[in-house]
């Protein structure tokens, strides 16, 4: 994995002394809040409900032992002994006091962190497959390609004040684990038919309260057009992009408004005009960053322990069953830590178990952790036969929860119970959903199924692309949560379409619970998924089981 040069060590070192100025500034009251505030956003810091928020930056997920064990360092020394993992990748520290800050920010250039560029309208933290560099399907590692977009893009002079935020997604497999489609760039890594590798680019997507799912740009870019053709998609937007209303400021508002072909026509003209200003220097430059990112040295060793332990214990193999995926190496698993354990907030990881998944990389995933979009850790490189001694230490700390991609898997955003954005509750929401079918013993059997909740319009939560999103909304001072189905944000992404009336916090998880029976009901056996019966048969039948006496209430 990349390791920082002496320029990133020296320019992160910069950026934190010039923060620390500034936060001691605002401590003295040399700064008014409305000066600092532009200031710490530049830095990741956020004001919430009740506290500051600091949110660090995971490039495309990938953490290495060193850098989790010092997360863990200042999540028990200055927050309150946790962190919370994002559908960015990212962690976010939700009870940081202003004057620890610099320390925290210190403490991250230690291990080559930073929190920069985390907010703002500028190109946000790059994200990726986290199964990268170890999936099966995949035909290249994305992340060479995400770590040159993100050391181009930091500090890029002309995209620090974009018309709104900008997110990129990089995937390099068949099967869509980065939701690339519903970001404002995303690149899927592919072969033409001559076997040379490029780039499909898609753009303007996006969800909040404008939910579009991205269009293609160009079927084929090659390798060394990658750099030239994003600044002209950056470009082209900076010049375009609406600045006179926040909400129809992103890419995707300015391709629908401009339209496809016209946007593509300006994005080429500026493609042609960028080309030959590179020169060549990104693609040395790729050519070092591919060398940090060769694959681990993969150990030769049977895998028969594996195979007996597996048919010997059923919680073992009800845990393999869900959270272990095919590696490229048969003898390897990819292993998919859930932060879902029933009852508890999803996403969040207390410092002991940070300790605890840095010892188990380090010890059995040749040194590499993964953050998922989908708010849980992976172990990306595992000998099948370390297999049995990671659960057993897993189910010991609590992370042994058997029920990655089934329906309390739920990515939740902070919602209400943090967020000063937020007009509903999330987490409460999805610890109930959870603990309800726990109770009922009904997910495994349900198989296959992603909830999404956003605690508003904003969508954080990516409800909008859950195969049934939740919607908390502000209703006249009341809680109300919308339901939309058959959202999808793989390689056939497509947005959710809203049920109907909303519902009231007490009314939601029997809401769902009434969507799951109709749909155990009606597949077409248990090899049925969820997203297919809903393909399949259409919103009627879950409309009829949400709404039994249809037309006794009025829309929300």
């Amino acid at each position: 994995m990349y390791s920082y040069s002496e320029f990133d060590e020296a320019f992160v070192r910069a950026r934190v002394a010039q923060f620390s100025q500034q936060v001691e500034r605002r401590i003295d009251g040399s700064l008014t809040e409305d000066e600092f505030r532009p200031l710490r956003l530049m830095n990741g810091l956020y004001l919430q409900l009740h506290a500051y928020m600091l949110r660090v930056a995971i490039p495309y997920g990938t953490l290495n032992p060193r850098q989790m064990r010092q997360l863990a360092h200042i999540a028990q020394t200055w927050d309150k002994g946790y962190g919370h993992f994002t559908t960015r990748q990212n962690i976010q520290f939700n009870w940081p006091k202003l004057p620890d800050v610099p320390a925290i920010l210190t403490a991250l250039a230690d291990v080559g962190m930073h929190a920069i560029q985390t907010s703002g309208n500028c190109v946000r933290n790059v994200t990726s497959d986290h199964f990268a560099g170890a999936a099966a399907d995949e035909v290249e590692d994305p992340r060479p390609y995400a770590e040159l977009l993100r050391q181009w893009s930091t500090d890029h002079p002309e995209f620090q004040f974009l018309p709104r935020k900008f997110k990129i997604a990089v995937t390099g497999a068949e099967h869509d684990r980065a939701v690339i489609k519903a970001h404002d760039i995303g690149l899927r890594v592919l072969k033409n038919e001559q076997g040379e590798t490029g780039f499909e680019v898609i753009v303007g997507g996006g969800l909040g309260r404008t939910p579009m799912i991205g269009m293609t740009v160009r079927e084929f870019l090659p390798v060394n057009d990658l750099l030239p053709y994003v600044e002209a998609v950056l470009s082209v937007y900076n010049t375009l992009g609406r600045r006179d209303n926040k909400y129809k400021a992103r890419i995707k508002i300015t391709l629908h408004e401009t339209g496809k072909e016209e946007i593509t026509r300006l994005i080429e003209a500026r493609f042609a005009e960028l080309r030959p200003l590179f020169g060549g220097a990104d693609q040395n430059l790729l050519a070092e960053i591919k060398a940090a990112f060769a694959p681990p040295a993969f150990r030769n060793a049977p895998v028969d322990a594996y195979d007996a332990f597996y048919k010997a214990d059923p919680v073992f193999r009800a845990w393999a069953d869900t959270n272990l995926a095919q590696h490229r190496n048969d003898q390897y698993a990819i292993v998919t830590i859930s932060l879902k354990k029933h009852g508890e907030t999803p996403g969040d990881a207390t410092a002991d178990q940070m300790r605890l998944m840095a010892d188990l990389a380090e010890q059995y995933g040749h040194s590499e952790l993964r953050i998922s979009h989908e708010q849980n850790v992976i172990l990306p490189h595992v000998h099948k036969g370390d297999l049995p001694a990671i659960h057993a230490a897993l189910v010991k700390a609590g992370l042994g929860t058997a029920n990655v991609g089934l329906i309390s898997d739920i990515i939740a955003c902070p919602g209400m119970d943090y967020c000063a954005l937020a007009t509903a509750r999330s987490i409460p929401v999805a610890q109930e959903i959870a603990m309800r079918f726990e109770e009922l013993k009904l997910e495994h059997d349900i198989g296959p199924l992603k909830i999404k909740i956003s605690g508003c319009i904003n969508a954080c939560g990516h409800h909008h692309v859950g195969h049934i999103g939740i919607l908390g909304l502000d209703r006249a001072g009341v809680e109300n949560y919308q339901i939309t189905l058959g959202g999808d944000g793989s390689e056939t992404a497509v947005v959710g379409e809203r049920a109907g009336p909303g519902f009231a916090y007490d009314e939601i998880v029997p809401a769902i619970e009434r969507i799951v029976r109709a749909y155990l009901e009606q597949r077409e056996g248990p090899q049925e998924t969820f997203l297919q019966a809903y393909r399949r048969l259409g919103l009627g039948p879950f409309k009829e089981a949400l709404y039994p006496a249809e037309g006794t209430k009025d829309a929300a």
